[in-house]
């Protein structure tokens, strides 16, 4: 079973993306923060993060991206950043943290279940 990591510091929308993707035969893991989402990477090494850039805490989604994709044991897990920082240096700063995908909020649950569905293959 493919393992999915959802990180946003809102409730709301980590159960909205759990609820989108409990379709599919999927582990769905949550994570409020950066430090949080890194713990749970490292210990559970999720297929997918769903990463979100805007984040209280010591770590926002970019500073989590780049310490994973730096990081040998945890650089394969794929990263969509899944944020409403939508401009152009947004998706440009997501895609040079190591980020392989951007995805921006409000999203369509369907087009997040073919990006998911897509990655996982």
């Amino acid at each position: 079973m493919k393992r999915i990591l959802i990180v946003d510091d809102k409730q709301a929308v980590r159960e909205l993306v759990s609820v989108t993707l409990e379709v599919g035969p999927y582990d769905i893991l949550t994570a409020e923060d950066g430090q949080q989402a890194l713990d749970i990477a490292y210990q559970d090494h999720p297929d997918l993060i769903l990463l979100d850039i805007q984040m209280p805490g010591q770590y926002d989604g970019l500073d989590v991206c780049r310490q994973l994709k730096q990081d040998p044991i945890t650089q394969d897990i794929y990263i969509v950043m899944l944020t409403a920082k939508g401009q152009p240096q947004d998706q440009q700063a997501g895609l040079e943290a190591g980020a392989e995908d951007y995805f921006v909020k409000p999203f369509s649950p369907l087009e997040l279940i073919d990006l998911v569905e897509q990655v996982l293959r």
